[in-house]
């Protein structure tokens, strides 16, 4: 089975017309409809408040380097 996707906007009657849609007259197909939800952000950490304690300094202590011992 081959899949085609389409993104159509409802009517104001609540149709969906798809057209040109490459099949033959007669031939059956399989319709699903997903309907996109608009509150689902894209970015859920946005907006959140963040802090940094020490953004320059450095990301393990210094006295557990190896390279230093």
């Amino acid at each position: 089975m081959k899949e085609l996707k389409f993104k159509v906007i409802v009517l104001d009657d609540g149709r969906v017309v798809i057209e040109d849609v490459p099949v033959l007259q007669g031939q059956q197909v399989e319709v699903s409809i997903m309907i996109e939800d608009p509150a689902s952000p894209g970015y859920p950490l946005r907006g959140l408040p963040f802090r940094l304690d020490d953004p320059f300094g450095p990301a393990v202590d210094p006295s557990e380097w190896n390279v230093l011992k």
